[in-house]
């Protein structure tokens, strides 16, 4: 069964930080890439970050040297550590999995129910 769990959202100010987890099922992240999606009103999902099974990690050109992703193998969980956060990062986090090739494109047709992200001013 495919299982995502996002939380860790929450209302923070500019320039302060959050760290996201993603908790998934065995089966989906022991194989797989992850990678953190994030949507905001009126804008399509993006991917922000996304980490290979053996922990190689990219990121969208407008979080690098903000975010971090990992991943902890032995609890199933993907993390996304934000600081230094800005109003325009501002949206529903979502987490799945990834393909190695193309780590835009996410693996499952199932998405969590996100986890809320908002900074202010």
């Amino acid at each position: 069964q495919v299982q995502l769990v996002e939380s860790g959202g929450g209302l923070v100010q500019a320039g302060g930080s959050l760290t996201l987890s993603c908790a998934a099922s065995r089966f989906i992240f022991t194989t797989n890439a992850m990678g953190w999606f994030r949507q905001a009103p009126g804008k399509q999902r993006e991917l922000v970050a996304a980490i290979t099974s053996g922990g190689r990690a990219n990121y969208v050109n407008s979080v690098k040297g903000r975010f971090t992703i990992s991943r902890d193998n032995a609890k199933n969980t993907v993390y996304l550590q934000m600081n230094s956060l800005k109003p325009e990062d501002t949206a529903v986090y979502y987490c799945n999995a990834v393909l190695s090739s193309d780590f835009s494109t996410p693996r499952y047709a199932y998405w969590g129910q996100g986890t809320q992200v908002t900074v202010s001013s």
